[in-house]
């Protein structure tokens, strides 16, 4: 396949997947991650200018199809079950965003996805990622004057007045990668509560230590780097985790993007072929191909029974880009 093919290949996928309702969305790291999705009956309106995507009243997406950026469908073997993905991966040369360390002033958002958020100001929170900046964004004096008194400082310095008042103050969420953005308007959790359905973030300060780009779990290629992803209809599941009737047509849709999209090596592994010393597929994620091969065959099969479905539920492992 030529550049431009790839390209346009690309840019196909990502536009059927934003016109489909049941896709949800992920831009981030391990352990902080900006998550869009919405309902089919949902208002959304056009972005402004020429990226895909959409803005609702809960949160938005931009995407631009980077010429290098090469999308990554894979399955991870959870307990009983399985998650499914695409990861949008970018060559580790080529994925860098600012590498802040600090909570730094940005200036007007002039890229929002909604021209009334263009002069509301944006926020660098310093995570220190390779791939994404996590930002916030805010047209409030008050919250504004919060987030100037902790510029220069890390986020999660005891000395910092942001990290005591963000979650009352719930400013927008902005994360930005190469590949595009993902915006959250709904207000932040306090502690002990839960996210919301829809638009939300996480950003976890012990799963940032770890350095990681993504979840061991996840078989991203040597040199590449998920920034991104999206999540199809899975067939036990709903958005939010909730189990469901299997759904044979959400299964099959998603093994022809994983025939598109997915490592042939790994493929060839799950269908039964033999995993070699050479390969460059780990043996951890060969076998939990084979893991997830199985357990798809049992669901086929109709043979799942009600303790399988309690195991997975207790699963809380998130493979996300």
């Amino acid at each position: 396949m030529t550049p431009s093919s790839q390209a346009e290949a690309v840019a196909a996928l990502l536009r059927e997947a934003l016109a489909d309702p049941g896709t949800a969305w992920s831009l981030g790291s391990f352990g902080a991650i900006a998550e869009f999705m919405r309902d089919p009956d949902e208002a959304v309106t056009a972005l402004p200018d020429d990226r895909m995507g959409m803005a609702t009243e809960r949160g938005a997406i931009a995407l631009t199809a980077c010429p290098d950026l090469r999308p990554v469908a894979y399955e991870t073997a959870v307990a009983s079950g399985w998650n499914h993905a695409i990861a949008l991966c970018l060559p580790q040369d080529a994925c860098a965003m600012s590498r802040r360390g600090v909570v730094t002033e940005l200036g007007p958002d002039r890229d929002a996805a909604r021209g009334r958020d263009q002069d509301a100001i944006l926020f660098d929170l310093g995570l220190d990622l390779l791939a994404v900046d996590a930002c916030v964004r805010t047209s409030d004096p008050e919250a504004i004057a919060c987030l100037r008194s902790g510029v220069g400082q890390p986020l999660f310095d005891h000395a910092n007045p942001i990290g005591r008042q963000l979650v009352a103050l719930s400013p927008h969420r902005v994360f930005l990668a190469q590949a595009g953005r993902i915006e959250v308007y709904a207000p932040i959790p306090g502690p002990g509560g839960t996210s919301p359905e829809g638009p939300h973030t996480h950003v976890l300060p012990k799963l940032l230590r770890s350095g990681r780009t993504h979840a061991a779990t996840t078989p991203i290629p040597t040199g590449w780097v998920p920034c991104a992803g999206l999540h199809p209809a899975h067939p036990y599941k709903d958005m939010m985790g909730q189990r469901i009737d299997f759904d044979a047509k959400r299964y099959a849709a998603f093994q022809d993007l994983l025939d598109r999209w997915g490592d042939p090596e790994l493929l060839a592994v799950k269908r039964g072929g033999e995993h070699r010393p050479d390969s460059l597929v780990s043996s951890r994620h060969a076998q939990a191909a084979r893991r997830v091969a199985e357990v798809q065959a049992r669901y086929l099969r109709g043979e799942v029974i009600e303790a399988d479905i309690e195991a997975d539920e207790d699963e809380a492992v998130t493979d996300h880009a």
